[in-house]
């Protein structure tokens, strides 16, 4: 099992910051991990969307991966959708994350966890890769992240 935390505090409102995630297309420009979207479908505070995952230090194109994100309050959760979605990639890897955002002086702390787990059939190859690289590239996610939200809300701040 692989886990990554990483916190930052973006120059936001907490519901800025979810309403961010929830809009996968958006967030993937700062998410290098989602290749090409396939389709994105949000209903109120969950999207579902299909795309080409791009895990960082692993050669070649994976298996398309349909995901669910869902707010629940102050967290948002990201899971894979429930069968029949999904059917081989389960056979490589589980994967779940979790966003909670809370209101702190000068905007939002963001604490984001990301989990892996690598099947035996993938383990050897995959895992001590994921461990060098996924951190580094989680904690540049949400670098740009912040850049993103930081540009949005001085550009919301400039039109009021």
């Amino acid at each position: 099992m692989l886990e990554v935390v990483v916190e930052e505090t973006m120059n936001c409102a907490p519901d800025d910051f979810l309403e961010f995630v929830l809009d996968v297309h958006r967030y993937a420009e700062v998410d290098d991990k989602i290749g090409a979207i396939d389709w994105a479908r949000r209903e109120g505070d969950r999207t579902d969307f299909r795309f080409r995952p791009v895990l960082p230090g692993i050669p070649g194109p994976a298996p398309k991966m349909v995901m669910r994100v869902q707010r629940a309050g102050d967290t948002i959760e990201m899971s894979m959708t429930p069968l029949p979605h999904n059917r081989f990639i389960r056979h490589l890897v589980s994967f779940g994350a979790t966003f909670e955002a809370a209101p702190v002086d000068g905007g939002t702390l963001v604490r984001s966890v990301t989990s892996m787990n690598v099947t035996p059939v993938a383990r050897w190859p995959m895992e001590a890769i994921l461990r060098r690289t996924l951190p580094d590239n989680i904690r540049a996610e949400l670098d740009r992240a912040a850049v993103y939200l930081d540009r949005q809300t001085a550009r919301k701040q400039r039109l009021s």
